[in-house]
């Protein structure tokens, strides 16, 4: 996702949009003073979340409570057609369903490739990548199977490691890469390829292909308990290792990432170790494993208990929407959850779930989504219209642009800022020349100097404005 920016007039730090009178159409806006490190609008106090937290006026309001998110969570679920409600599907499924799923993400590169030496890839790589997608082994009809993801696992659209790109040279954007599932996520196993070293999953938000090692296979009775359990802890740091374990190295050193909520055995005896450490210190958890077979097993495991995890879901509240942000402040750009990190639609999610909020997987899902309440833009909403939208977001609101979303995080002098995951960001200079700065990274930026291309600003381009508040009991513009 790439990010650009506009046209200054010098004016200290506050970045003022100005506005005909006259015509109702916007002025082109003036700079923010840029710092050393090319930032505009940004200096290292506004690097803190308690820069931004400080200037709310009720930052722990709770925004939605549980009930609210859960009936806006089964709507999601029910409603987006980017979202796999598994519990609905039918015990049996036909090679029509399967085939489905594999021909919407697998289909052949209709465009170059290159490999990670910059060379391009023949017809032959592509054909045996095709091959072992092995759609001729999809069987008329076959029962359900179950199984729990057992670590961090690329979701990608081809069954291989492989990693090609749009152009030689450009090695971050792995054009296999989908997003990641993280341990305990329960799948449905559809397929698997022709060399066997892969499955075909569906989880809740993603279908894709995963390695097969990655999956504990059991009974929907087995997964299902697992996600059901009534004591469980959520992860609410960045990422949260569970504790070394030389007895029991499938769940030794484990990362759990943002969001993960995993079961917690609460009538485990309170002087009984686990794999050889006393559990005083710690919460004694479970976690699925892959046994040699391919089988599910399900074992004790440590998280300390001086690490970032809660016993429930965090309130969503303007401060912990910002402060869970920012905890990803600096970590490293990953498209489709590479790196071991995340992208601009990923970052939110994950931010999002730590509060028990769903969000579809994909930038463009969580645009549109039916059951997410949301201002659409279109070529009517001329710039006026849209910097007034603009100027009314809250904290926690998700700017949405072609192949890129933003978070909100609050205004300085009126000028909306936002936290976001991105490659860089451009705007101009004082001379009318486009500055483009390389970030790949999470990044706080103001929003309104993005430029998006030569002639088109952010706010030019905005698609959509999706908010987690609840609908006002009467609105000036009616909400879609």
């Amino acid at each position: 996702m790439m990010i650009r920016a506009i046209k200054p007039l010098l004016i200290g730090a506050s970045l003022l949009w100005l506005i005909s009178a006259q015509s109702g159409q916007a002025l082109e806006p003036p700079a923010a003073t840029i710092p050393a490190h090319g930032i505009i609008g940004v200096d290292e106090a506004q690097l803190s979340p308690d820069y931004w937290i400080k200037r709310l006026a009720d930052p722990d309001r709770v925004i939605l409570d549980r009930a609210a998110i859960a009936a806006q969570n089964a709507e999601v679920l029910h409603k987006d057609p980017s979202m796999h409600d598994l519990a609905a599907l039918p015990e049996e499924l036909t090679r029509a369903q399967v085939l489905a799923w594999i021909d919407a993400l697998s289909s052949r590169p209709t465009r170059e490739l290159f490999d990670i030496e910059g060379v391009p890839v023949t017809d032959a790589v592509i054909n045996v990548l095709m091959r072992n997608l092995d759609r001729d082994g999809v069987p008329e009809r076959q029962t359900q199977r179950h199984g729990l993801v057992v670590h961090r696992a690329a979701l990608r659209s081809m069954p291989t490691t492989q990693r090609l790109f749009s152009e030689a040279g450009n090695t971050d954007i792995d054009r296999f890469q989908e997003s990641a599932l993280f341990p305990g996520t329960p799948v449905l196993i559809v397929h698997r390829s022709r060399d066997k070293e892969w499955l075909f999953v569906v989880s809740a938000r993603y279908a894709a292909w995963v390695e097969a090692t990655a999956i504990g296979e059991g009974t929907a009775a087995e997964v299902a308990d697992y996600a059901a359990h009534d004591a469980y802890r959520i992860v609410t740091g960045a990422t949260v290792p569970t504790v070394f374990t030389r007895e029991q190295p499938g769940v030794s050193q484990l990362p759990l990432d943002m969001g993960v909520r995993v079961p917690v055995l609460a009538d485990w005896p309170a002087d009984k170790p686990v794999n050889g450490q006393h559990p005083y210190t710690a919460h004694v958890i479970e976690l699925p494993l892959r046994k040699d077979d391919g089988s599910l097993q399900r074992v004790p495991a440590l998280l300390q208990k001086n690490t970032d995890t809660r016993g429930d879901y965090l309130p969503l509240s303007e401060a912990n929407i910002i402060g869970q942000a920012f905890k990803f402040l600096g970590e490293r750009y990953g498209w489709g959850h590479a790196y071991d990190a995340r992208d601009c639609s990923g970052f939110v999610s994950d931010v999002y779930q730590s509060m028990g909020v769903t969000l579809p997987r994909n930038t463009r899902d969580q645009s549109v989504s039916p059951a997410l309440r949301k201002r659409l833009f279109s070529e009517a909403d001329d710039r006026a219209t849209r910097l007034q939208a603009a100027r009314a977001m809250s904290p926690g609101d998700l700017i949405y642009i072609p192949g890129h979303v933003m978070m909100v995080i609050g205004n300085v002098d009126g000028a909306p800022y936002v936290i976001h995951d991105t490659t860089g960001l451009s705007y101009r200079l004082a001379d009318g020349s486009l500055r483009r700065v390389t970030l790949n990274q999470v990044s706080v930026s103001p929003l309104l100097p993005l430029q998006f291309n030569d002639t088109q600003t952010y706010v030019d381009r905005m698609t959509s404005i999706v908010t987690m508040r609840p609908a006002p009991t009467k609105d000036v513009r009616p909400v879609p």
